[in-house]
């Protein structure tokens, strides 16, 4: 299936965020919604979770307001700005996966809503999957644990590559569980693998001049919300390189990367919009079960393969849920 209408449609969401403070009214309910990245990084993952509140009959500005937060990639202010909406105060609190032990601490009696790409049991967020208990439940796209698959299409597409370049943040919950089962899939394989740790900017250009330096033949780009947030950065460097790259979101094949494999974020927080809603309409966190998104997606770029002079094989065009040409 070649979805090039959602590309188009992607492409074509404001990049500005609206002022929740505009929005409220006394008679309705407000959501507070944190993320570490910044606003302009955040814009189709707002769409979906509108699209999930208004499966459940709430439109932002009509009869629930929305106020928005984010960190810019600096933890640190992640506090301050949750203890800024529990102060508001607000019903519900969405975050993502470094802002959700932020809210944890901050409150225990406001519901809470998450979206990770991490094991959520095993970081400490809910007690189990079924019962989360407390106020804190959310959504999980596994974005950690598919590093084998994203190493595995690499190397059928680009069966020379030998040493393979892997940039993690550290910061990134889901990072240790990728960085070991890479370390395992490689072996199996036969592959060499360079990780490098990547915090910032300055990280990031100096980890593309290392891997080129070693003699990286391809590039595996982690999962997690930094590298999400980096996505043109790491693209451009990548195109700049000549570097083969698999990343785990679509974004960054729509950004130009070569291609991608993992479980829609998107999909994922729209899930995130419906369980707001139901909290909204009275339901109790402690009652919804964490969701498992399991949509996934495999994109291609055809454009970024022929420019990287790499035939791409019929067969995984043939198995792409998005292929753009």
């Amino acid at each position: 299936m070649r979805r090039r209408e959602f590309i188009t449609l992607l492409g074509g969401v404001a990049t500005a965020w609206p002022l929740g403070a505009q929005a409220q009214q006394t008679a309705m309910p407000v959501i507070g919604f944190l993320r570490s990245t910044s606003a302009a990084d955040s814009t189709n993952f707002v769409t979906s979770f509108r699209q999930g509140l208004k499966e459940t009959g709430f439109v932002e500005g009509e009869n629930v307001a929305i106020e928005y937060r984010c960190a810019d990639n600096q933890l640190d202010r992640l506090s301050v700005l949750m203890t800024d909406l529990v102060q508001l105060p607000v019903a519900v609190i969405v975050v993502n996966a470094p802002a959700a032990h932020v809210a944890k601490g901050a409150t225990a009696t406001v519901p809470i809503v998450f979206v990770t790409g991490a094991d959520p049991v095993k970081d400490g967020l809910v007690a189990s999957l079924n019962r989360p208990s407390g106020n804190v439940t959310g959504v999980t796209f596994l974005a950690g644990q598919l590093g084998a698959k994203r190493l595995e299409l690499l190397a059928q597409l680009v069966p020379k590559a030998t040493t393979i370049g892997v940039l993690v943040n550290p910061g990134s919950p889901e990072t240790e569980v990728e960085r070991k089962d890479l370390q395992v899939a490689a072996q199996a394989i036969g592959q060499q693998l360079i990780i490098l740790d990547v915090s910032n900017d300055r990280d990031i250009e100096t980890a593309f001049a290392t891997l080129m330096q070693r003699g990286a033949g391809a590039l595996l780009v982690g999962s997690g919300p930094f590298l999400t947030s980096h996505r043109e950065q790491l693209v451009a460097l990548a195109a700049r390189d000549a570097l083969p790259a698999v990343y785990d979101l679509l974004e960054f094949v729509v950004a130009g990367g070569l291609m991608s494999y993992g479980t829609s974020i998107t999909d994922a927080y729209r899930q995130v919009g419906i369980y707001t809603g139901r909290i909204l309409k009275g339901e109790k966190p402690a009652d919804l079960p964490v969701m498992q998104s399991t949509k996934f997606e495999f994109a291609i770029n055809l454009k970024t393969a022929k420019a990287l002079n790499l035939k791409v094989p019929q067969i995984m065009q043939m198995t792409a849920d998005v292929v753009i040409e």
